[in-house]
């Protein structure tokens, strides 16, 4: 989050020239397919464990749900996690001025609910 935040600061300075922007930009692409390659590849992989694992049991004899069949989809999933909160940062879902959108919206709503 530093990193990206740094770079956020950078690229608003005053004496940022037009060629640092697209570098900057082009980084930042460049991480986000990362992660979306890192999250098919992890969708990927685990269907195939856990399609293994249901060809070589059934469901009546209980092995299908074993700690072995998803604790990798477990653990590869909290690093998963960890990528894309370095890529996205930590307000994926409530991000910059969120809180003023809200209201500005909530206004607006109010607004033409109301009959003048």
């Amino acid at each position: 989050m530093r990193r990206s935040r740094r770079m956020f600061d950078e690229y608003q300075s005053e004496n940022y020239n037009p060629d640092d922007r697209y570098n900057l930009a082009y980084k930042r692409v460049k991480r986000i397919k990362g992660f979306y390659v890192h999250a098919l590849v992890y969708v990927l992989v685990n269907l195939f464990i856990i399609a293994s694992s249901y060809s070589k049991s059934s469901f009546d004899s209980g092995v299908f749900f074993r700690w072995e069949t998803f604790s990798t989809a477990l653990f590869w999933g909290i690093g998963l996690l960890a990528h894309g909160l370095s890529v996205f940062g930590r307000n994926i879902f409530f991000g910059q001025n969120w809180e003023e959108r809200k209201i500005q919206e909530f206004m607006e709503k109010e607004k033409s609910e109301k009959w003048e």
